[in-house]
């Protein structure tokens, strides 16, 4: 079943948080009502938009993927306008280098392979509800991801299902200058 858009957002080939930035500046443009389709080939738009689009109070219907395009549709609600929430309180990535807590990777698969922290635990960003059970809600946790926007959403899900002891680490590994350990060669 075809899903009718009112407008298409050509964001192949884009990195986070680019699809994001795209997506918030297409979406102002619409009338109450109307369905974006974003055409996206990074694997963590499918959690990025969807988070993003609940923080914003507009409605994400869902994703389909063909031929490695995902395929994402949002419909502008009329109270999307209101201020994004953003998660408080926040570490720089420095900060997090001597603490005891948990450092929460919620990239992809691909990008954590390609270089993470030491000891990060990684659940990518659309994993998160279905492995809550791995975390400990009493433990510090350091939400990173590569530009702390999809850890913002992370951290905030995390508040929501009762972890106290949650920090959102800023800016993320795109400026990370510490050491990382790769699993590719």
């Amino acid at each position: 079943m075809a899903i009718k858009a009112d407008v298409l957002l050509d964001a192949k080939g884009l990195a986070c948080p680019m699809p994001i930035v795209r997506t918030k500046k297409a979406i102002k443009d619409l009338e109450d009502g109307q369905v974006l389709e974003v055409q996206a080939t990074d694997k963590g738009s499918k959690a990025d938009l969807a988070a993003w689009a609940e923080s914003t109070g507009h409605q994400y219907i869902g994703t389909n993927e063909e031929g490695g395009v995902l395929y994402h549709y949002i419909r502008k609600c009329s109270d999307g306008d209101a201020a994004e929430k953003s998660f408080e309180p926040t570490l720089s990535n420095d900060e997090i280098v001597n603490r005891d807590g948990l450092i929460l990777d919620v990239r992809e698969e691909a990008e954590y392979a390609f270089g993470h922290i030491e000891n990060a635990k990684s659940i990518p960003m659309g994993d998160l509800d279905a492995r809550l059970d791995e975390l400990d809600p009493e433990q510090e946790i350091y939400v990173i991801c590569r530009t702390g926007k999809r850890s913002d959403f992370a951290a905030q899900k995390l508040a929501a299902k009762g972890f106290k002891k949650v920090y959102n680490v800023l800016p993320g590994m795109k400026d990370w200058n510490g050491p990382v350990v790769k699993e590719t060669e």
